[in-house]
């Protein structure tokens, strides 16, 4: 089997560092300490796009502001998205949250001893402003939401048609590589340069 190589910038993008009590408790980690990086959600969602790369910067920002200093803890997190799961890119923002909060709707881990339990931490098509809203279930009601503004990260004006052709089949050797660049060059600049810019990733704090 062919050696993984992503693109260089894969290596420099922002981690998240998370606590897992149930991987700590069947130790499957030592004190249950897991790094998600962006080459993991690559792999999880099979590619590699500016709602791949926004959805893991807003689950980031959002545990930052929630967590603090602290690490977030895996498995106590309730995630909310604001559309409903069939829509548009919903699931696959969705997708990258349950990789690193552990948060599902019915399928996931159902807990042991009535702990660590994963499930009924997702939902769907909740009366929110922002994209999602993330909160702690150990402190009630503190939550904060977030959203991704990737009309801000324009990208090569020519995407568009390259794509086209590539997707038909006319696309030259040279046109194909260039659209690979320049779609990669646009997720390279949403994590590189605007992770932690409030124009392009907001958080807002709430309360339920």
């Amino acid at each position: 089997m062919p050696v993984e190589s992503f693109p260089p910038f894969f290596a420099e993008a922002p981690v998240i560092d998370m606590q897992d009590p149930l991987a700590e408790f069947l130790g499957a980690v030592e004190a249950g300490r897991l790094r998600y990086r962006y080459e993991d959600v690559v792999r999880m969602a099979g590619h590699s796009c500016p709602t791949v790369a926004s959805a893991f910067l807003m689950t980031r920002a959002a545990l930052r502001r929630l967590y603090g200093d602290e690490a977030p803890r895996r498995g106590e997190i309730r995630v909310e998205m604001r559309e409903r799961r069939d829509a548009g890119v919903t699931g696959v923002v969705a997708a990258v949250a349950t990789f690193v909060t552990g948060a599902t709707e019915d399928s996931g881990f159902p807990g042991l001893g009535g702990r660590f339990g994963r499930r009924e931490r997702l939902f769907f098509g909740r009366p929110i402003d922002g994209e999602m809203r993330f909160s702690r279930i150990d402190r009630d009601g503190f939550g904060v939401e977030v959203a991704a503004h990737l009309q801000r990260v324009g990208g090569d004006p020519r995407m568009s048609m390259w794509m086209g052709r590539s997707l038909h089949g006319e696309a030259s050797d040279e046109e194909t590589a260039a659209f690979r660049s320049a779609w990669q060059d646009r997720v390279r600049r949403l994590l590189i340069e605007h992770a932690d810019d409030p124009e392009v990733i907001e958080v807002r704090d709430e309360r339920t």
